[in-house]
């Protein structure tokens, strides 16, 4: 018996080891205001951990209550710089950025506050602010910044890029340097470079294929909506928020902004006049179809309608082309849907106020942008009053404006460029 005894806890003993907090486990553990629990680590890092990040809902004010944020960070070494993903939207998973490779870095990957699983018990959005989200931010910058003593390095997707472009304003020393991807700076609630883009992008014959398809389903929409109507019952999808002609319609307004900001090829839309109708409609649902405007798209992006419709600026449809054939939508439409269909309030103060800092004073800027998409329209166009790099990647878009489609030569160049800034 005791031999037995005696070889059960000799081979207990090496998991118990196992089970012992590692340096970076001990550190985390040390930390206010977080809890973590490891999960797979990403090829090329040590270790993974998802974040739970106690968060003020008004950091003016603690006393408003609180919430947790979620975040992934993944970790190569302490003696690694960092990289800090700002988010724009939910972050279900553990979402790699190509500059934690090119620059052998460690990376915190940072869900948007109000989406996913960060978010308060009640949605006030009078705090769903970019003062307030930035803060966020900051607040796991200070936080992690004791474990991580390198230099740190933002960077953001879209709207997450947009969010890169806000933390530096309001937080100018968090970092020493920011990376920017196909980031809109949206001066107006309908930003009007958006149509000027539109109009001039890629070949007439290809601008007027694509409104030829719009044209085609609008005259036929008495054959179209039946199609749609079957197509969207099989997909399960619901429309409350918006009739389905009310969707069909913004669908039809919507299908040259998402042509052109995901990268369809032109050679591929159909012959508007010879096809059959169901061909145009499956090239049509690839595009954009209804599902962006079915109660579920609505819901998941509530929170960003209501940034977009109050601080943030968005773009909006020109309907000209279309008199006699829009039922029911007219003028100028907003592509924001308001949560609740609250009344918009945009307020153009803060983005304009960016805009000219990102001007005179937005130093040790890397922005990113592809030549074909859509959002290019709004970026942030180049100065020479400050220290900062613009790489426009002609015919890229939305998905592939990325490091590792730029000549090796741009490559090292960027690169250098940012290597020389964390050096500072």
């Amino acid at each position: 018996m005791k031999r037995f005894l005696q070889l059960a806890c000799a081979l207990l003993l090496p998991a118990a080891l196992l089970a012992q907090p590692t340096a970076l486990e001990q550190a985390l553990f040390n930390l206010p205001d977080v809890i973590f629990k490891k999960i797979d680590t990403p090829k090329g890092f040590e270790a993974a951990y998802e974040l739970s990040i106690r968060q003020p809902v008004d950091h003016q004010d603690p006393g408003k209550g609180y919430f947790y944020q979620r975040a992934y960070l993944s970790h190569r070494s302490f003696d690694a710089p960092m990289v800090i993903a700002t988010e724009g939207y939910n972050v279900p998973f553990n979402r790699m950025y190509e500059l934690s490779d090119y620059l052998d870095a460690n990376q915190v990957d940072v869900e948007h506050r109000y989406f996913g699983a960060s978010s308060p018990s009640s949605l006030d959005y009078g705090y769903l602010n970019l003062e307030q989200a930035t803060a966020d931010l900051h607040h796991i910058r200070e936080l992690l910044g004791q474990i991580y003593g390198k230099a740190w390095v933002s960077t953001g997707i879209s709207k997450g890029g947009q969010t890169t472009i806000f933390y530096r304003y309001f937080y100018p020393d968090d970092v020493a340097a920011s990376v920017p991807y196909v980031a809109p700076l949206n001066l107006e609630l309908k930003d009007k470079r958006i149509y000027a883009f539109l109009d001039t992008v890629g070949s007439d014959a290809c601008r007027d294929a694509i409104r030829q398809v719009q044209l085609r389903l609008l005259k036929e929409r008495d054959k179209v909506m039946p199609l749609l109507r079957w197509y969207a019952k099989g997909a399960k999808e619901s429309f409350s928020y918006l009739t389905m002609e009310q969707a069909f319609e913004y669908g039809i307004l919507e299908y040259p902004f998402s042509f052109w900001q995901m990268g369809f090829d032109c050679d591929a839309i159909p012959d508007a006049k010879k096809d059959g109708l169901e061909k145009l409609l499956d090239h049509f649902v690839e595009v954009v179809g209804l599902s962006f405007f079915n109660d579920e798209t609505m819901q998941g992006y509530a929170s960003h309608y209501w940034q977009a419709g109050t601080q943030m600026g968005y773009y909006g449809y020109e309907t000209d082309d279309f008199k006699g054939l829009l039922k029911v939508l007219s003028g100028e439409p907003s592509a924001v849907f308001m949560p609740g269909k609250a009344p918009m309030t945009f307020e153009p103060t803060l983005v304009r106020k960016v805009s000219e800092w990102l001007q005179s004073q937005g130093n040790r800027f890397i922005y990113i942008y592809g030549g074909s998409d859509t959002w290019s329209a709004t970026g942030v166009p180049a100065s020479d009053k400050v220290d900062a790099h613009w790489y426009v990647l002609p015919g890229e878009n939305h998905r592939t404006a990325r490091i590792r489609n730029m000549s090796e030569e741009d490559q090292k160049k960027l690169i250098g460029e940012l290597e020389a800034w964390m050096g500072e």
